[in-house]
């Protein structure tokens, strides 16, 4: 797919060169900066040493309050707790956090994760029965529930409390609970509103444990779990995300919990970064949920020693294989489904229906067709008496408001604004599916359509020395609205011999004129390889990273994009 090369406008200079002087840094490195909003020392003192001082004061937050009075209550009358979260890494993380923190010193407690076949999404009335069978009174929701009206005054009329701790956005009525943890309210005044589900259950432990006079080392622990959960959740590295990611990565690289550990033992990989968790780690943890059950995912979080862990791993691991095949199938007959109906292929949009496809695999298939097509997309297969579906938008296109839009075919629908799932009745297929491309199509751009290759700044090869390299690893944690920097080299040329490796990937070295040469590999970039070898200069677009082979470490130039030079 052609992608478009954009060259970011700068024009405050004057800030760059500043900050650059303050600094002693190169006036690239001071631009990466102040398109970070970096302008001064004390700036970039936060933003390369994240402290944890930094973080917020969990009490900011609407409700805080009222759910650490309500928790105090029931660990004075030994009242049941119920854990109960999402199936994704975010809910499963999140619960493992919660219920590590508080089974320490609270024996009548448990944790529930709703069933993704039979229950579906959020807040069920199975969950609640369950609490009610088991005498719970008092259940705490992670990574759901801000739209569970129905449920929590359910709940109530069973004597049930709830304490939700959401980040989704709220509907129009908040439900009944007695305290909603949600900084996404227009009334909460906590500072950060883009934590993931496990940061608002860290959030609320954080409070519990700072009038408690539990030592911060308790709680930092879990930190682990809140990485993971940031990198899978594709939430924000930003404010108080940055802090947390930060630190949790190198609890994560240092002293993971013994289910992390098992699983970094299964992948092999040494040293993680967000991009290693979302590819390696988060996948399996949701392998579970997808193809059984999540309270597996749970079981492995909490192992409290490395053999159980490691048993746990190996059946995860298992489930994750079999997820990767029904993913490989589900994504040919989608293609296939398309790609033989014309009329789908020239739309704004993608939608596919097939009764028969798992479930628990829509949300990756859709993103592998958002990522061929490039354009919003819905997948909807049968699942327990309805149609269940997952969405996927573009960079730029909010994909919730065009549900919102289409809401009134929709039984349900919640989410973010690049990813969302819903419930549809069979017969209003037909009538969503032209309700959402005309929605989209009279809302989004032409250019939005076509993906874009995001460039910061230009770099001369030259400049690359081993001291811009030692800094820009410091810009880490990477991640959305922190993405790695996209770097412009024009004129270039391959030395040595270029080659095509694995089933599409370019190999080769390059040099600039006075640089030293660098190795290079472009991702799906087999197909520039005339153009490389041809002896002629040519522009390349690139991220800069590190290589590791057999304890060896070099840069290597991660190829986004090549073309003729100008």
């Amino acid at each position: 797919m052609q992608k478009r090369w954009v060259e970011r406008d700068f024009n405050n200079t004057e800030a760059e060169a500043q900050l650059a002087e303050v600094l002693k840094v190169d006036r690239v490195l001071a631009r990466l900066l102040t398109n970070r909003n970096v302008y001064t020392f004390d700036e970039a003192k936060c933003f390369f040493r994240p402290c944890l001082s930094m973080l917020h004061d969990p009490f900011l937050m609407k409700g805080m309050d009222k759910a650490i009075k309500r928790i105090q209550q029931a660990l004075l009358n030994k009242e049941k707790i119920l854990i109960y979260g999402d199936y994704d890494v975010d809910g499963t993380t999140a619960v493992a956090l919660v219920y590590s923190f508080f089974s320490r010193i609270h024996f009548h407690i448990d944790y529930y994760i709703p069933d993704r076949y039979k229950e579906g999404y959020g807040i069920s009335t199975e969950g609640i029965d369950y609490a009610r069978q088991q005498g719970f009174g008092l259940i705490i929701a992670l990574d759901c529930g801000i739209k569970s009206v129905d449920k929590v005054e359910y709940a109530q009329s069973l004597g049930i409390d709830f304490i939700i701790c959401d980040h989704h956005f709220p509907g129009a009525e908040v439900p009944a609970a007695v305290a909603v943890l949600d900084p996404k309210q227009a009334d909460c005044p906590y500072p950060y509103k883009e934590l993931s589900g496990c940061g608002i259950g860290f959030k609320l432990v954080q409070a519990f444990a700072s009038v408690n006079d539990i030592p911060a080392d308790d709680i930092f622990c879990y930190l682990d779990l809140v990485a993971v959960s940031i990198a899978s959740d594709i939430v924000p590295i930003t404010g108080e995300n940055r802090v947390l990611a930060y630190h949790g990565l190198k609890r994560l690289n240092d002293k993971p919990c013994h289910g992390l550990a098992a699983l970094i033992e299964i992948t092999g990989k040494r040293e993680y970064t967000i991009s290693d968790i979302i590819f390696t780690i988060g996948p399996r943890i949701n392998a579970s949920g997808r193809i059984g059950h999540a309270r597996h995912s749970v079981s492995l979080l909490i192992a409290a020693n490395k053999d159980t862990a490691r048993d746990q791993s190996k059946l995860i691991d298992i489930k994750n294989d079999e997820r990767k095949g029904h993913d490989m199938l589900i994504t040919e007959e989608a293609l296939a489904m398309i790609e033989a109906n014309p009329a789908l292929i020239n739309r704004k949009t993608t939608v596919v229906y097939n009764e028969g496809w798992h479930k628990g695999v829509i949300g990756i298939v859709a993103s592998r067709l958002t990522e061929k097509y490039y354009r919003p997309t819905v997948v909807l297969t049968q699942g327990n008496g309805h149609v269940a579906g997952s969405a996927r938008s573009v960079m730029g296109y909010d994909l919730y408001e065009a549900l919102n839009a289409c809401s009134d075919l929709l039984e349900q629908f919640g989410g973010h604004k690049y990813a969302a799932g819903l419930t549809i009745k069979p017969e209003n297929i037909p009538l969503f599916e032209q309700r959402f491309e005309q929605v989209v199509a009279s809302t989004i751009t032409d250019n939005l359509l076509t993906q874009e290759i995001d460039i910061e700044c230009e770099l001369k090869l030259n400049n690359l020395s081993d001291k811009f390299f030692r800094i820009l690893k410091q810009f880490a944690p990477f991640g959305p609205l922190n993405l790695s920097p996209v770097f412009l080299s024009r004129k270039v040329y391959a030395c040595g011999e270029a080659c095509v490796v694995g089933s599409n990937h370019l190999r080769m070295s390059i040099k600039q004129e006075g640089s030293a040469a660098y190795s290079c590999i472009g991702f799906g970039l087999g197909s520039m390889l005339p153009l490389v070898a041809g002896g002629k200069p040519f522009d390349i677009c690139y991220t800069i990273e590190e290589n590791i082979w057999k304890d060896k470490r070099s840069i290597q130039l991660n190829i986004k994009g090549i073309r003729s030079a100008s």
